[in-house]
């Protein structure tokens, strides 16, 4: 038989919290939970800063950039989410992505976020391949759609 779980008052990961039996206010932590949740289910952030935007509106999610000011100082690197008019925080951990609506790429957290660059475009050369530079770009392309590379305008 294996051992019961003992389980301790937030979750490993994203320190959302448990309940207890006879904890009283029970809805103030399962709301918090349920904050966070929404925060991580599908994550679109709207772009990165480091300062708050002026007007946010209640679902926004954002990329805390560095050297962050007022209300996100000392939140560098997470996302910042807007919930009920308050900032919620969510530190991310390896592996974790993210869809950023203004380059429209996907980005994906391990130490740091990161954004892959599309490679450069061949050019010049003594011979020229128009196939092989027709089926690059076409390549450049998809992985543009599948939100990998930024879009190029």
């Amino acid at each position: 038989m294996t051992d019961p779980i003992l389980f301790t008052d937030a979750t490993a990961r994203f320190a959302l919290p448990f309940l207890r039996p006879g904890q009283a206010q029970k809805e103030y932590f399962v709301n918090q939970a349920f904050a966070v949740s929404d925060l991580l289910h599908h994550t679109a952030v709207v772009g990165e800063s480091a300062v708050p935007p002026i007007s946010a509106t209640d679902g926004d999610a954002w990329l805390v950039g560095s050297g962050a000011s007022g209300e996100w100082s000392g939140h560098d690197d997470e996302i910042a989410g807007r919930q009920a008019g308050l900032w919620v925080f969510l530190q991310p951990v390896a592996g974790m992505r993210v869809y950023d609506r203004t380059s429209g790429q996907f980005l994906l957290f391990d130490d740091g976020w990161h954004r892959p660059s599309p490679p450069a475009t061949a050019t010049g050369g003594t011979t020229i391949d128009s196939e092989l530079r027709q089926s690059f770009a076409g390549l450049v392309a998809a992985l543009q759609t599948a939100g990998i590379f930024a879009v190029t305008q």
